[in-house]
């Protein structure tokens, strides 16, 4: 037992999680400023690319996705479309309705970044799951 472990918490191993989860963090935001874009731009074409099949790229579901409020959403799409990474279109079935799709352009950025990612992880991954059963225990 750790000596950070009180009534039952090993405070150490969720402060090595954590800091394990700012480290991961922390490469993101270097990797998507070098890129040219802010991270939460970023977190933004991730977040459309990845939802699920069955949902409309909307700027509701991002905000869902995201944690965010809809009026940072709607700036985020707006400095999005700016740069050429997203384009927006009025919905067919219901005209109040924008539907978001990254361009060819935004597709490239995200594959780019993407694969800087991926790389950190599976060095990453292994220390974020060692932390993670630790705390477990």
């Amino acid at each position: 037992m750790k000596a950070t472990k009180r009534e039952g918490i090993d405070y150490g191993a969720l402060a090595d999680f954590r800091y394990e989860i700012r480290r991961f963090l922390s490469f993101s935001e270097r990797a998507a400023h070098a890129t040219g874009i802010e991270p939460q731009q970023h977190q933004t074409l991730l977040a459309l690319k990845g939802l699920p099949k069955n949902q409309k790229a909307t700027v509701g579901a991002l905000t869902e996705r995201l944690q965010i409020r809809h009026h940072t959403a709607v700036g985020l799409t707006d400095r999005l479309a700016a740069k050429h990474l997203i384009t927006r279109a009025i919905g067919r079935e219901d005209r109040r309705e924008v539907l978001l799709a990254l361009t060819r352009r935004g597709e490239k950025m995200l594959r780019k970044i993407s694969l800087s990612h991926h790389a950190e992880l599976s060095s990453a991954g292994p220390r974020l799951l060692r932390a993670l059963e630790q705390g477990c225990d």
